[in-house]
């Protein structure tokens, strides 16, 4: 059944890119999104999980823009190449929400792998990287232009066992919020017209986590909806009130 736009909030016309949109939080996000009237842009490394996303918001939401490629994020040039071609193609570019993640721990600090680093870093942080240099012009020519991050509240509390994650996931918060520095300069005295956001999740869960593990309570986990709806709010917040900052979804350790 088709979705309803609602055609007045902030987001309607705008263009956002999602990167990592095939899992179940870039879903949800494509769905909030495109419903929201803004013209969706997904990509992914699973180019069948993104077709699949992507028909679902297209199906959900009767007349919305969504499209979706596979774009390598570990190299800053197709990285640009895809906000070229995005910014060519829609007239603007308004977003970019990174949902490109991953997970390694052990069971102990000795136990910590650097290989599980070399994996993470290229996740975490290396994609950050990429979409945050391809896209920084784009979002500044843009009203309303916001990068979003993803973030855990373990950058912030790291544990023995996940030294690794945490690692990259604060290496990632640092580079974004450097990113925000360059739009807080960019704005002069009037204040930055662009943001760079983080939202903090706990840990995110969905319905098939749930089905797996019917009496598990995931106490403290951010429903992938949830996170959707937090994602679509960074463009109703003014972009002083948003840039720099870490939007907790969970308690503040």
């Amino acid at each position: 059944m088709n979705g309803v736009r609602n055609g007045t909030g902030p987001l309607e016309g705008a263009v956002i890119a999602v990167a990592g949109a095939a899992g179940p939080a870039g879903r949800a996000t494509l769905l909030r999104l495109a419903e929201a009237g803004a013209t969706v842009v997904g990509a992914d490394a699973h180019p069948d999980r993104l077709t699949e996303a992507v028909d679902a918001a297209r199906y959900a939401h009767g007349g919305a823009s969504v499209t979706g490629e596979t774009v390598d994020l570990l190299d800053v040039e197709a990285a640009r190449a895809w906000a070229e071609r995005t910014e060519a193609e829609f007239g603007r570019i308004d977003g970019l929400v990174h949902l490109v993640g991953g997970w390694r721990g052990s069971a102990n600090f000795a136990d910590s792998k650097l290989s599980d680093w070399d994996a993470l870093e290229k996740l975490l942080v290396r994609t950050v990287q990429a979409t945050s240099l391809a896209f920084q012009a784009g979002l500044q020519r843009s009203d309303r232009g916001r990068y979003v991050l993803i973030s855990a509240s373990g950058a912030t509390r790291p544990t023995a066992g996940n030294a690794a994650y945490a690692a990259a996931k604060a290496a990632a918060e640092a580079w974004t919020l450097a990113l925000a520095d360059a739009f807080r300069k960019e704005g002069g005295e009037e204040g930055p017209r662009t943001a760079a956001a983080i939202l903090v999740v706990k840990a995110l869960v969905h319905d098939a986590m749930r089905a797996e593990r019917p009496t598990a309570k995931f106490a403290g986990f951010t429903d992938v909806t949830e996170l959707a709806e937090a994602i679509a709010g960074v463009w109703e917040r003014p972009a002083p009130e948003v840039n720099g900052k870490r939007l907790w979804l969970t308690p503040q350790p």
